[in-house]
């Protein structure tokens, strides 16, 4: 079950100890979309319902709309930047997985029809640590 006081990715930065695989992937999930709906300081109820949705779809598990409330305002920000979060966590999920949270993310952030600036600045800040690039997120691929 995830844990919306995000126990795995507070534990592997902390302490370096390895959580499951699937435990991370999930909590990253929620963690990183939850955070989006309050990127602009704004949590919007149709980005809550899409986090919900996306977490569902992704991960098989139901989380609450006070779940993905409590992962946006967590107090694990308060000990450390996102980012390092972000970082800690991206040596551990596959190249896959962290384009699969990217393209959840892009949902999100379109989900309320209104891009602000924060948002913006928040998907370019976990794309950036996830060393993610704009190409791999449109799917754009060179041709042999």
């Amino acid at each position: 079950m995830i844990q919306s006081s995000l126990t795995s990715i507070l534990n592997l930065f902390q302490f370096g100890s390895q959580q499951s695989q699937e435990d991370l992937f999930n909590e990253a999930t929620l963690m990183i979309l939850a955070r989006a709906t309050s990127s602009d300081s704004n949590i919007n109820t149709r980005e809550v319902e899409t986090v919900q949705a996306i977490v569902k779809e992704t991960t098989g598990e139901e989380v609450s709309s006070a779940d993905v409330r409590l992962a946006a305002n967590s107090r694990l920000y308060e000990s450390a930047p996102l980012d390092r979060y972000l970082a800690s966590t991206s040596k551990v999920l596959s190249f896959d997985q962290r384009l699969q949270i990217m393209n959840a993310l892009v949902s999100v952030i379109k989900s309320d029809d209104i891009i602000s600036n924060r948002e913006i600045a928040f998907f370019n800040n976990v794309a950036t640590a996830f060393g993610i690039t704009p190409a791999d997120v449109l799917g754009l691929h060179a041709s042999s």
